[in-house]
Parts: C-alpha cells; sequence; structure tokens
C-alpha cells in the first residue's frame, strides 16, 4: 500500500513538511456534495486533510452523472457521501472521512458540533438551509482566544459556462449572482445578518437553459456542467489550504 509520505511528497516538495502537518491536523466538513462539494472534497484530500465530514442526504441519480464526481453509471442508486467516501479512501486509505446521510435544516442544526471543526464549507443548494448554515457558522466565536473557526461559501454554480468568469470575493461584496441577491434580500427580510464577514465563490455570468429538461431531470433544474462545478469546488479547497499554511 502507498504510504503517505509517497502520495503527498509533491505536495510536500511545493509547502514544506510543517505545512503539510498543519494541513492534516484541520478538521473540515463539507454541507452538500453535489456539483461543486464533491470536487471540493477530493481536492482537500489530495492536498493532504485527513480528517473530512461529508454531509449530504441524496441518492446518486442520472442526472448527476455530468457533474458530480463520484457520480457514474455504476453508482446510480447508492448514497451520495457512502459513493464518496469510498472514492476518498481511495485516495488516501488512512484519511478519516466521516459520511453523514443527513441534510442540515432548521430540524436537524443543532446535531451538528460546528465548533469542533476548523474550517466550515457551504455548498448547499436550498436557500433557507444555506441561510441558516451561514448564520450558524458566522455566529461562532473563539474560547478563551485560541480557537478560529474559518467559514467558505459556493454560490450558484448552474447557468455558467466562462471559467474566467469565475471568482472569490467578500459576501457583500459579490455581484451578478442570483443566489447571493436572494440571501442578502432574506437577511434583511429576517433581520438577521452574519455576524462576521466570509470568503464566496461566485461568477457574474447568468446564461438561459436552451434545451428542455429530460424526464428523469428535478424540478425546475438549471443546466450545469463540469468544469464549472468542479472549478467551484477546488476554488474553495484552495481556500481552506491557503489559510491552513499560513
Amino acid at each position: 500500500m502507498a504510504t503517505e509520505q509517497a502520495i503527498f511528497g509533491r505536495a510536500e516538495l511545493l509547502l514544506g513538511d510543517e505545512a503539510m502537518t498543519r494541513i492534516a491536523q484541520k478538521r473540515v466538513i463539507i454541507f452538500g456534495v453535489g456539483g461543486v462539494g464533491s470536487w471540493c472534497a477530493e481536492s482537500l484530500v489530495r492536498s493532504g486533510i485527513r480528517h473530512l465530514t461529508i454531509v449530504d442526504s441524496d441518492r446518486v441519480c442520472i442526472t448527476n452523472v455530468n457533474r458530480q464526481l463520484m457520480a457514474t453509471t455504476k453508482t446510480v442508486g447508492q448514497v451520495k457521501v457512502d459513493a464518496l467516501k469510498e472514492r476518498l479512501l481511495s485516495i488516501n486509505p488512512s484519511a478519516e472521512i466521516t459520511a453523514l446521510q443527513q441534510i442540515f435544516t432548521a430540524e436537524t442544526a443543532d446535531s451538528f458540533d460546528l465548533s469542533s471543526y476548523d474550517y466550515i464549507i457551504d455548498a448547499i443548494d436550498s436557500l433557507k438551509d444555506k441561510a441558516l448554515l451561514i448564520l450558524m457558522a458566522t455566529s461562532l466565536s473563539p474560547q478563551g482566544g485560541s480557537r478560529r473557526w474559518a467559514f467558505f461559501s459556493s454560490m450558484g454554480a448552474a447557468l455558467k459556462l466562462d471559467p474566467t468568469r469565475i471568482k472569490i470575493t467578500e459576501f457583500w461584496k459579490v455581484q451578478g449572482d442570483p443566489l447571493a441577491r436572494a440571501l442578502r434580500k432574506r437577511f434583511k427580510l429576517d433581520g438577521q445578518y452574519p455576524q462576521r464577514k466570509f470568503l464566496c465563490v461566485y461568477s457574474d455570468e447568468l446564461m438561459e437553459n436552451k434545451g428542455a429538461p429530460s424526464a428523469d431531470d428535478e424540478t425546475r433544474a438549471n443546466g450545469t456542467i463540469a468544469h464549472i462545478t468542479a472549478i467551484f469546488g477546488f476554488m474553495l479547497a484552495g481556500l481552506v489550504v491557503q489559510d491552513a499554511i499560513k
């Protein structure tokens, strides 16, 4: 079996031993492992993250195959987090991958000990659930001044095609993204706001669907393509790695 030293030799060559040790010690949780979250998870594990929790309630369906890492014609019907865990452990068998077939909602939010993670990644599609995670993750405060949590969020990756328009900025500075606009509107209507700033991956591109949805497609689904969702996920992973080695 390949050793971790061999697996991460090229990353250590770039970053150094001390940085790789810090990366290996970080605990990360990803909410949503679809088109964005699945690629984020793979990139993190390939970069040396050993403690990763992945959260998603869905099973792989045929319409996921065009863009989700673990979705193939052979995994259709499998629990997404289980299929992804198997994939991640094939990369690093020593990684500690916790797969939770759950959904983050107002009813389940308290079951997640967010404060036990160094990094919280939001790749949730549902507006209300995403808004709640943002509020909870940004409300965490250091205990005794020794602990800091980082929170990164993905805005909408659907209806995009141009990879050069994908960017990273602070949430309130995101422009041209309907999901960010809807979140800001919800925060203002509810009178509840994120308690600290956080970075988002987004694109200001907005195309229109040109084809008709198939019979197998989700209700009101929008078109998506792999290179866009993957770049969103890779950029989220990049934010974690950059922060971890500072």
